[in-house]
């Protein structure tokens, strides 16, 4: 059994109105989590090269880059994301096609006809394993397996990438450590060094030294910025206590 993560998008159209009409329409989907726009297909590049984004909606017809010459850029990309072109021409759906995109709207977009679209999007993403515990998807050699949140210690900036420590390994996946912060922050994990979110639950000892904090985790001694010292006490300390929970 899986469950499906939401979905992150981006709607590229030259027309302003078109797009914020395309934004507001995949905002409505209960399968969409969060929606970036862009203006244009070099400005989506900008995006995509910031966001973690699962599928692009895209206009075909756009000053510079062509949305099919957009798709041509992405099939580059190692983990390229899913594709759904979103046009007022019906002649370039066969050449669409063969650049194995998800799906070919025709503009004025029907709400019903996107959320199909959306539907065949979800089908073709990975999917977590069932159960209450959150899982990220990590790309080895071709291969997706998939990294259970309650099996990570510690999470490691690394650029627009995180590293996830766990008994298991350290496999580095593309989502920034800021969206993991706050998506982890009710399961335990906590921010105490701008490259660093550890889990509360893995942390053994909390040290002092001249002024230095530091606290162990797995074996490992992270330093501790000095700005959330009194926060990571607090919360340890909570959880400390019996029937504590932070």
């Amino acid at each position: 059994m899986t469950t499906p993560a939401l979905l992150t998008a981006l709607a590229v159209d030259d027309e302003r109105p078109a797009c914020d009409e395309l934004e507001w329409l995949l905002r409505r989907d209960p399968r969409i989590g969060t929606v970036h726009t862009a203006g244009s297909a070099a400005e989506a590049l900008r995006v995509l090269q910031e966001e973690d984004v699962d599928v692009v909606f895209c206009d075909i017809q756009m000053p510079g880059l062509t949305g099919l010459e957009l798709v041509q850029v992405l099939r580059r990309f190692r983990e390229p994301p899913r594709v759904v072109f979103v046009t007022a021409h019906e002649q370039h759906a066969v050449e669409a096609f063969d650049l194995d995109v998800v799906d070919y709207l025709l503009k004025p977009v029907r709400e019903s006809r996107l959320a199909e679209a959306v539907r065949r999007v979800a089908d073709a993403v990975p999917t977590a394993p069932e159960g209450g515990d959150d899982a990220i998807p990590v790309e080895l050699g071709g291969v997706t397996r998939f990294v259970r949140r309650a099996d990570v210690r510690y999470v490691e900036a690394h650029g627009d990438y995180t590293r996830l420590h766990t008994p298991e390994g350290a496999p580095l996946v593309r989502v920034p450590l800021a969206r993991l912060e706050e998506e982890w922050a009710d399961a335990g994990f906590v921010r105490i060094h701008r490259s660093h979110l550890v889990a509360l639950a893995h942390v053994s000892e909390i040290r002092s030294d001249g002024g230095r904090v530091t606290v162990v985790v797995d074996g490992e001694e992270l330093t501790v910025a000095r700005r959330h010292t009194r926060e990571l006490r607090d919360l340890l300390v909570r959880r400390a206590r019996p029937g504590g929970r932070a």
